[in-house]
């Protein structure tokens, strides 16, 4: 037993040493110098008794009995620095969450400090995000996003159905009653959030209408500058129930009451799934919080 105990850092050492089978490469890793580690490797070969390395110009070859040694040790080093990462996974958890901040502010806020006394191990932290797409290459470990949930860049989870439906300003709606919805919709700037887009489309076949030919569309990509520009008069858009304070204070009028009822909010995780304990935490909070059901 004394032995083993004693030996415990230079076996380490040793392993190290026999995955790289180079001194010098050993050494930059474990911040020593070369001869540092020649001499614990002779230390540990004169206490067992037997050779574990054979010295060559090019570097060292393990001995059969160093082969033995590796294998016996090299899984018990690597369970114990594995216990070790979770023992100090919850104090270091960190968990970054992408979505739009009109979600963010309209949504999520409120609720949040709910989360952070649940879970004061998780750091948390909030990215906002008008293009939630490349989650990956963003650092995002989760992100919630709008639309039918019908993409193959991530694993999509079913979180909030929130139909939308088109809404403008009061002299736009008014519009719409005096010369009708087809011939309005025909002259009106229809406002989307990104090039490829999909949702007028979408709406436009369910109320039965024809489709845009026209270019005039206007691409905004963040969702609160998109409700002011429809409050002031520069086109129309798809909403949701998270407009309700507007539509309450007659800045925005609902113009129709055909809606995508497929539409809402979606939980978008990258297909490399990192950071999976905070994760599951985190998406475990959002199926426990009541959500809004729209109106």
């Amino acid at each position: 037993m004394a032995i083993r105990y004693r030996h415990h850092d230079t076996l380490r050492l040793f392993v190290e040493v026999a995955q790289h089978l180079s001194f010098s490469d050993a050494a930059e890793v474990l911040h020593l110098t070369k001869g540092a580690i020649s001499y614990q490797i002779k230390t540990l070969e004169d206490d067992l008794g037997f050779k574990v390395f054979v010295r060559s110009t090019r570097g060292v070859i393990l001995t059969n009995e160093g082969h033995q040694l590796l294998k016996a040790t090299r899984s018990h080093f690597l369970s114990i620095e594995t216990k070790l990462e979770e023992l100090k996974e919850p104090r270091t958890q960190s968990l970054t969450v992408g979505m739009s901040s009109y979600f963010a502010s309209r949504w999520l806020s409120p609720r949040l400090m709910n989360f952070m006394q649940l879970h004061p191990e998780i750091q948390l932290r909030i990215q906002p995000m008008t293009q939630l797409f490349d989650l990956d290459r963003q650092g995002v470990d989760i992100a919630i996003r709008w639309g039918n949930g019908d993409w193959n860049d991530v694993e999509v989870l079913p979180f909030q159905t929130m139909p939308a439906w088109p809404v403008g300003n009061p002299d736009i709606a008014q519009k719409v009653k005096s010369i009708g919805l087809e011939r309005a919709f025909s002259e009106l700037t229809l406002l989307r959030d990104h090039d490829d887009s999909t949702a007028w489309s979408d709406w436009l076949t369910a109320a039965g209408l024809p489709h845009q030919t026209r270019k005039d569309t206007l691409i905004i990509p963040d969702p609160n500058v998109r409700v002011q520009a429809v409050i002031d008069g520069q086109g129309i858009a798809l909403n949701d129930h998270l407009i309700s304070q507007e539509i309450d204070d007659g800045k925005l009028v609902r113009l129709s009451d055909v809606e995508l009822s497929s539409y809402g909010y979606f939980l978008a995780r990258p297909t490399s799934g990192c950071n999976a304990k905070s994760v599951a935490a985190f998406v475990q909070w959002l199926q426990e919080v009541q959500p809004d059901r729209g109106c």
